[in-house]
């Protein structure tokens, strides 16, 4: 299996996440419930998760390999890595209804951001230079 198939079902693997996360928080929402320690550990997989995914477009990058928007990749894979964790940073940790909101519309998101991305091929092909 090469790289690049890994990088995909990867990067698919974070958008499915990201939808089970959203759905996750919707539904402590609706039932009024606050965000539990597992919530929480599974936003921390999801950025790492994109951290890997990530790291894997660095090495083929490294390797020589480029998207037609390389820069645009990386730009969004920045986000991905860095948006839930900011989102905890700035809600100051809440788990109250209103954070459990927030952090299903981020995740919805970034589901729709992740499909976008896919859509516009700033996933693949890599190709060489």
């Amino acid at each position: 299996m090469t790289l690049e198939a890994i990088h995909t079902i990867l990067f698919n693997m974070h958008i499915f996440y990201s939808l089970a996360l959203a759905i996750w928080a919707a539904v402590m929402a609706g039932r009024n419930q606050s965000i539990s320690g597992n919530y929480w550990g599974a936003v921390a997989v999801s950025a790492i998760l994109a951290a890997v995914v990530l790291l894997l477009g660095i090495i083929m990058t490294a390797q020589g390999l480029r998207l037609v928007r390389t820069t645009v990749y990386f730009l969004y894979m920045a986000w991905l890595v860095v948006i839930m964790p900011g989102l905890y940073s700035l809600l100051r940790g809440r788990d109250d209804r209103s954070a459990a909101i927030a952090f299903s519309l981020l995740s919805f998101f970034n589901v729709f951001t992740s499909m976008s991305m896919f859509q516009r091929g700033l996933i693949g092909p890599w190709l060489p230079e």
